[in-house]
């Protein structure tokens, strides 16, 4: 087979980046370097445990798990327990890890591995605030061009925002750190609210991930039925978005997603829209592109790749 793709995945673990680094670590396509820990959908000390509990999951201790930033660039953490649970990965009960942290700070190890490796061989996948991207490119501006493509997820357009009216969690929660990556330079993708709402967890497909009858089968099925049901009640949907997972399958199959190469650019001054992603989608600017923007996704498709990939795990 070709290459496998390396990726870094950073991440702030979430039930839906359990979801997603499960996926990475299922596909022999991807070569993961690491998983960088930042705090934001719960604090740091738990969203560095839940990335090693993941891993054990999967059947994959020989991942390295790296520490990260503990608060935001600027502004105080918010974080979104009432989502996620206490532990960030509330639902199935996992035990704790026997795993140990790698001594390198995941800022420290971002850059080694970009300047280490050939130019654009490394994808950063960020799945939380983009607080450890910021602050490697801030401390090595070198890396940008040696980085092959940013895929995250965060922002929103048609979909408005979901922790307020105007701004997507991981953008809120550091928007200083947004704005210094959207403007680095780099290929950047984005995985907005505007496809992560088209992506459901019906009961019908947590039904699959159960009958699936693995460890990680069933845990999924606990993870997405605690996630989901913050959602059902706000949306009225049945089930929840699945936001995260989202950028790993555009790494395997991008022909799921369809989008525009727009500028994006986030609002980092004003209270009312803090963290806002103001994405051009009709042109109306004339502010440079620099991110290539998904609108659609097809969600059959996209649960039928996780579908096919959980299996794979234990």
């Amino acid at each position: 087979m070709p290459d496998k793709r390396k990726i870094i995945i950073d991440t702030d673990p979430g039930q839906d980046d359990a979801v997603a680094i499960l996926l990475a670590l299922a596909s022999p396509e991807l070569d993961v370097l690491g998983l960088t820990a930042v705090a934001g959908n719960v604090p740091l000390h738990l969203t560095q445990k839940n990335a090693m509990k993941i891993c054990e999951l999967a059947g994959k201790p020989e991942t390295k798990v790296f520490s990260g930033a503990i608060r935001p660039l600027v502004r105080q953490l918010v974080t979104a327990e009432e989502v996620h649970g206490k532990t960030g990965l509330n639902g199935p009960d996992l035990p704790e890890p026997t795993m140990k942290l790698q001594d390198k700070h995941a800022v420290e190890f971002i850059i080694e591995t970009i300047m280490g490796e050939a130019p654009a061989a490394v994808t950063l996948c960020p799945l939380g605030p983009l607080t450890n991207i910021a602050l490697a490119m801030s401390r090595e501006p070198r890396i940008v061009p040696r980085i092959q493509e940013i895929v995250l997820m965060g922002g929103g357009l048609f979909e408005g925002g979901n922790v307020t009216p105007a701004a997507e969690f991981n953008i809120y929660v550091d928007p200083h750190a947004a704005d210094i990556v959207l403007k680095c330079g780099a290929p950047i993708v984005m995985m907005p609210l505007d496809v992560t709402h088209k992506a459901l967890t019906t009961a019908k497909r947590i039904a699959a991930f159960r009958a699936l009858g693995t460890r990680v089968g069933v845990a999924t099925a606990e993870l997405l039925e605690f996630f989901e049901r913050f959602d059902e009640d706000k949306y009225g949907t049945d089930g929840g978005p699945l936001h995260d997972p989202c950028v790993i399958a555009y790494l395997l199959k991008p022909e799921l997603f369809t989008g525009r190469f727009i500028n994006v650019s986030v609002e980092t001054a004003s209270e009312l829209t803090m963290g806002m992603t103001v994405a051009d989608w009709w042109g109306v600017t004339k502010r440079e592109k620099n991110v290539t923007y998904m609108r659609d996704i097809n969600h059959e498709g996209f649960y039928a790749l996780l579908t096919e990939r959980l299996a794979r795990l234990p």
